[in-house]
């Protein structure tokens, strides 16, 4: 059975980016375009793991990852955190509330897919992205 995989961003041409990349390479897909719809989402769809946007209307990304690491049902998704913002306290506060990785925006679609592939336990490169 395929991984499940949740895109959460608001932008459309990285949505679709996303959504064709992940379902090219196996993924069972679904999309949220703001916080609220993901959290939401994430309680019908059960994803293995979620491409989380930091900047979300209704809830930010930083609101939906910490509600993911509060509940004992959802704690273990894996949480990749997308953004344009790369300064370190952003990663290190995606980090700290519980994102298993954070990539910057613009990203290698190679990388994400060996990231996403490694947190899923099928592979990939650990430290790439």
């Amino acid at each position: 059975m395929a991984k499940r995989v949740l895109i959460a961003d608001d932008e459309p041409n990285i949505v679709t980016s996303l959504e064709f990349l992940m379902s090219k390479s196996g993924y069972d897909v679904k999309v949220a375009r703001n916080g609220e719809e993901a959290l939401a989402m994430i309680e019908s769809f059960r994803p293995d793991l979620v491409l989380l946007d930091v900047m979300m209307p209704r809830h930010s990304g930083y609101e939906v990852c910490q509600t993911l690491r509060s509940r004992a049902d959802l704690r273990h998704i894996k949480i990749v955190m997308l953004s344009a913002k790369g300064r370190e306290a952003e990663v290190d506060k995606g980090l700290a509330l519980g994102a298993d990785a954070y990539v910057t925006k613009p990203f290698s679609n190679r990388e994400l897919i060996a990231r996403v592939g490694s947190l899923l336990g099928e592979g990939g490169t650990p430290d790439a992205a």
